[in-house]
């Protein structure tokens, strides 16, 4: 891909912004640059259609550093060679998209995205915990689950950053060894999707979701799948039925570490005298965290099917009742009068939403435990809590996923 002189910008890395990408100016007007880190001065190549007529018109542009002229002290060979600044953006693999900058630094940048979020959503008065580091090391093979695809070429591979278009690769660092050996090994594969899974027993299943052309008047999709592959994962001693086309989380030390976090930050607000909740409770990780903590009448909420009964056998010798609904629903219709203990509340990336807050906090639960993937989902929730009375006793925040933006924060709700 070639740039024209009109293209390119010359650029001064000013902060971070929430999803991976990096903040300048130019002559007034805000850019959000891939591949830079604050500090440094980048030449950067705006990304179509911002280059285009209406260009001009745009509150704000995006662009992808194509040189670094003055560079940061914490830039590092980036970790996937495959998508060092040195190749042409078009050709640089997603999914690493901090992987140039050393470890240390890439927490402090997620706990400046966490404090902004936070000061500018949920109000004042809460400072941003350090980003805990989960492993040693270089912060790779961590992987157990990836998604490749294949193109009508046959070509295997990630999508490039910010594209769909398949980038060939000779290795996956963030993967763990066996998945990343499996995924090298693919060949002559029909044009799709495969997913990698490593499960706890260390055999990596390959998932293949081969693409079918349907009627014009159809978008083109996926043959319906069949009946998944039932795995089994593993937290302490206690073992979770899961699909493999399932969520889980990515990291194999990542459910063990968000378990003993909310352990922690609930103990000694769970009691057998109250009723306490799982919502989007998947196949039943924190509802065994809460009776772990002594609750004896426990609800755990999730809107799949298949999880909800993972989550009745997984957790059946607990006698928890595992309910398949929507969240926002089942709190809608929620009727009874018996006291509500702890809630645990690990919604999806986009947050709970105001109307979940709302509905939590007319449960008048006496501590709520708040998982998120997302700095500025919870940030929003947080504050919606907060205008409801609520107070952020405690907050911590875990980098389950190095070389990337995503991060998982833990925070502890009292009235």
């Amino acid at each position: 891909m070639t740039s024209s002189a009109a293209d390119l910008l010359e650029l001064d890395i000013t902060g971070i912004a929430h999803g991976g990408t990096f903040i300048a100016r130019h002559e007034g007007r805000v850019v959000f640059v891939s591949d830079a880190i604050p500090g440094e001065r980048v030449r950067a190549r705006l990304i179509a259609p911002q280059s285009g007529a209406d260009a001009e018109t745009r509150s704000f542009w995006r662009a992808e550093t194509v040189e670094v002229l003055d560079a940061s002290p914490h830039r590092r060979p980036h970790l996937w060679a495959e998508a060092d600044v040195s190749r042409d953006p078009a050709d640089r693999p997603g999914g690493a998209d901090l992987g140039h900058i050393d470890l240390a630094h890439q927490r402090t940048l997620k706990r400046q995205v966490l404090s902004e979020a936070l000061d500018r959503f949920a109000g004042e008065g809460i400072e941003a915990p350090e980003i805990e580091a989960v492993d040693s090391g270089d912060g790779s093979g961590w992987r157990t689950r990836v998604t490749l695809h294949v193109d009508d070429d046959g070509q295997v591979g990630p999508f490039a950053a910010r594209s769909h278009r398949v980038v060939p690769v000779t290795s996956h660092p963030l993967a763990r060894p066996a998945v990343a050996a499996a995924a090298l090994a693919l060949s002559d594969e029909a044009p799709g999707r495969i997913e990698l899974v490593e499960a706890a027993d260390g055999k990596v299943r390959v998932i293949r979701r081969t693409e079918t052309e349907r009627p014009a008047h159809v978008q083109r999709g996926f043959r319906k799948r069949p009946t998944p592959e039932v795995i089994e994962e593993i937290v302490n001693d206690r073992r979770f039925q899961v699909d493999a086309t399932g969520f889980w989380q990515v990291h194999p030390r990542a459910a063990a570490v968000l378990d003993a976090a909310v352990y922690g930050i609930l103990d000694g607000h769970v009691d057998d005298g109250a009723t306490h909740f799982d919502l989007y409770g998947g196949v039943g990780l924190f509802a065994a965290t809460l009776a772990d903590l002594g609750g004896t009448d426990i609800v755990t909420v999730e809107s799949s099917p298949r999880a909800t009964r993972h989550a009745a056998a997984n957790l059946a010798p607990l006698a928890v009742n595992a309910v398949t609904a929507r969240v926002d629903k089942f709190l809608a219709s929620r009727t009874g009068s018996s006291r509500t203990g702890a809630v645990v509340l690990d919604p999806p990336r986009a947050g709970a939403g105001r109307q979940v807050v709302e509905a939590v906090h007319a449960l008048s639960p006496e501590a709520i435990a708040y998982v998120a993937c997302d700095p500025v989902a919870l940030a929003r929730d947080l504050g919606t809590f907060r205008g409801l009375g609520w107070n952020v006793d405690r907050i911590r925040g875990f980098d389950l996923f190095p070389h990337s933006h995503h991060f998982e924060v833990v925070a502890l709700l009292t009235r």
